[in-house]
């Protein structure tokens, strides 16, 4: 079936499902001259008219909690990170990518660009085992924790870099895949669509760090009296604008909470999943992570529900194998019983977004105990 497009306000928006289709038709559009978007809904309606040079395109926000709007940047942006990149991990033609997830996803799109940038082959390996990612001699992969948490089995050693992004990489699945793939750098992310590449770990990382800022990167944590605040970023691979005719600013923030120490950034949420629980301020990507590090757990997502008396509770769903009674008990010893979940429940499933994230609006309308 070929590869639905259309062409509104000068765009030309390709749809993701036949990645190889999608990529012919956005190199097509960067030899002509004109702006692309790599979507996994091509919209029915006109956008704002902005000049449109050829220079840009377009990719698409997560879309954790609403619908994921379109952003706009330049090639250049997106070129500097590349050098950065080669210069730093040696990355060369002789580089095998895998793309493990659709071209509407910002973090696959850029890989997947990445890797032509450079010269370097790529494998769209959807759905792949480790088999599949040794039998193509696949060397880099770009992937979310999601996606790194379904390789189990086998070994793949010619992978040498392996960059995660898109999420919290946890002590059990990395120690996974340093199993899995025995030769593989494994650097972890932060950053957004908004922005590219805020922070890269290190070999000195600490526990609970996204690592120090990515070159070129300056960070500004607009902070409380206590060091911690919402976290600004400016640097030379910032978006433009988005879609709707909204302009960046020279300094972007994603609406994030965090502080930095010795150098490096420690994340403690989004803003606006940040609740009010007793008269304290919660996060709850940290009550998430406190879950995911204990064995047995594959996923985790944290619901907060207004509540009368606390202000707020919480609700878990966790997909794995897991003893809730002694969970609970753990967590109400490290957050307190009034801060700790109010129920966990395990299911077999968790909904995510286009991009891999947790769908959060869809997890919230779920009964309290399913």
């Amino acid at each position: 079936m070929p590869t639905p497009t259309a062409v509104i306000d000068d765009v030309i928006f390709i749809a993701d499902l036949d990645p190889i289709s999608a990529t012919d038709h956005m190199w097509d559009a960067v030899d002509n001259g004109q702006e692309f978007c790599v979507c996994h809904d091509i919209p029915t309606g006109p956008a704002p008219t902005v000049p449109r040079d050829g220079s840009f395109f377009q990719t698409q926000t997560g879309g954790t909690t609403g619908t994921p709007k379109r952003i706009r940047r330049s090639h250049a942006s997106w070129i500097k990170s590349f050098d950065q990149n080669v210069s730093m991990f040696g990355l060369s033609p002789d580089d095998t990518y895998a793309i493990l997830g659709r071209l509407g996803h910002s973090l696959s799109l850029y890989a997947a660009i990445e890797a032509t940038h450079i010269g370097a082959e790529i494998h769209f390996l959807s759905h792949c085992t480790v088999t599949d990612i040794s039998d193509v001699g696949v060397t880099v992969i770009y992937a979310t924790p999601s996606q790194l948490r379904r390789f189990r089995n086998g070994t793949a050693p010619k992978v040498r870099h392996i960059f995660c992004g898109g999420g919290t990489l946890d002590a059990a699945t990395r120690d996974t895949i340093s199993a899995r793939f025995p030769n593989a750098d494994i650097r972890e992310f932060y950053g957004a669509s908004e922005t590219s590449f805020i922070t890269m770990s290190d070999a000195d990382t600490p526990d609970g760090s996204v690592g120090r800022p990515y070159p070129d990167v300056n960070l500004d944590i607009r902070a409380t009296a206590d060091g911690i605040g919402e976290i600004w970023v400016q640097s030379p691979y910032l978006f433009t604008d988005y879609a709707d005719g909204a302009r960046a600013l020279d300094w972007v923030s994603v609406g994030e909470i965090g502080r930095l120490t010795d150098g490096y950034l420690f994340i403690s949420g989004r803003r606006d999943r940040m609740v009010t629980i007793a008269d304290q301020n919660v996060f709850p990507e940290q009550i998430e992570q406190a879950i995911r590090d204990q064995r047995g757990v594959n996923d985790i997502c944290v619901i907060a529900t207004p509540d009368p008396s606390r202000g707020h509770v919480l609700r878990a769903y966790v997909v794995g194998d897991v003893d809730v009674d002694m969970l609970r008990d753990q967590l109400r010893d490290r957050f307190g019983s009034l801060i700790a979940p109010k129920t966990i429940n395990v299911v077999t499933d968790l909904p995510k977004t286009a991009s891999g994230k947790h769908d959060l609006q869809r997890i919230a309308e779920w009964p309290h105990d399913p």
